[in-house]
């Protein structure tokens, strides 16, 4: 096919899960009923930390902002799939695409850095309990968040400038149901090696990293546990964990999902189902996960419908 320069090259088509015009329904209502539980269940826990005075620390901040990018991590993806199944049209703007893409990217990556905040949050609270309010004091919690928020915005903008450098056929069809960069990159009809490059190197860097420093924390938090000597004490410790160990293994059990399918399936409809799991599965379990095995957020939550007029 004939190769346009970027400028003029105005859409792509998202051939979604499935072609077949009698899974389309099933996947608007499956869809719709995932992305309205992700919302409202994320939500819960932000109301839920902003109303309660017994949730105003580090731990529920991190919680507050993890929830928070939650949304809008799937609503980057989920409602452009519902009007495109809802109106049997699967364009997407190059602007819409590159949009989705840079946004997709931050809330993403902000995900894998708050899980290693609230990591570093219990190693100091169970490790260091003395010193935990002096640690982990507000100005710090804040600049950490900040921190992330420019380091993700300058490298996703970065994966940004590399892809309007390339080129794409005319009618680019991409067999997914919303534009991920590795798509896009393995869709150019010009040289991709720099892109590559540059994905691999930050992927590296911002995937070893945060997974290292959650590591570490969990190596620490276990050698404290173990020189417990009151099981009582260990089991109070290591329940303060139970959640965020869950919401860990959910993310980077999905996140190693796409990368092992990607790499070792060259079927796109196996890559598609398994970036599912990871864009749309994971931010709705999350709130359930720390609503159910959180016995704080449970009371809050509680206290929350109380005052809505929904108990005695």
């Amino acid at each position: 096919m004939e190769a346009e320069n970027q400028t003029k090259f105005s859409k792509f088509l998202l051939l979604g899960l499935s072609e077949d015009p009698e899974l389309q329904p099933l996947f608007f209502g499956l869809f719709l009923s995932m992305y309205v539980v992700a919302v409202l269940g994320n939500l819960s826990i932000i109301l839920a930390v902003t109303s309660d005075s017994h949730l105003h620390t580090p731990m529920y901040f991190f919680l507050f902002n993890l929830s928070f990018v939650d949304i809008c991590c799937i609503t980057t993806t989920v409602p452009k799939m519902l009007v495109n199944i809802q109106t049997q049209n699967k364009d997407i703007s190059y602007i819409g695409c590159l949009t989705q893409v840079y946004f997709f990217m931050i809330f993403a990556a902000l995900d894998n850095f708050l899980l290693t905040m609230m990591a570093y949050d219990r190693f100091v609270a169970i490790c260091h309990p003395l010193y935990y309010t002096v640690i982990m004091n507000p100005r710090l919690c804040v600049l950490l968040v900040l921190v992330s928020w420019v380091i993700i915005f300058w490298v996703s903008l970065l994966h940004i400038v590399l892809i309007t450098r390339l080129n794409f056929c005319i009618d680019t069809e991409m067999p997914h149901f919303f534009c991920e960069l590795t798509q896009i990159i393995k869709v150019a009809c010009s040289d991709t090696h720099i892109n590559y490059i540059f994905l691999y190197v930050l992927t590296a860097l911002m995937g070893v990293f945060p997974l290292s420093g959650i590591l570490f924390s969990y190596s620490q938090i276990v050698s404290s546990l173990m020189r417990m000597s009151s099981a009582g004490r260990k089991y109070k410790a290591f329940s303060t964990c139970g959640s965020h160990l869950s919401v860990v293994s959910l993310f980077y059990g999905t996140g190693l999902r796409v990368c092992l399918s990607s790499a070792v399936t060259h079927s796109s409809q196996t890559s598609s189902i398994a970036s599912v799991l990871y864009t749309v599965v994971t931010p709705m379990l999350n709130p359930f996960i720390y609503s159910l095995r959180n016995k704080d957020v449970k009371g809050a939550l509680g206290r929350l419908l109380c005052r809505a007029g929904s108990c005695p």
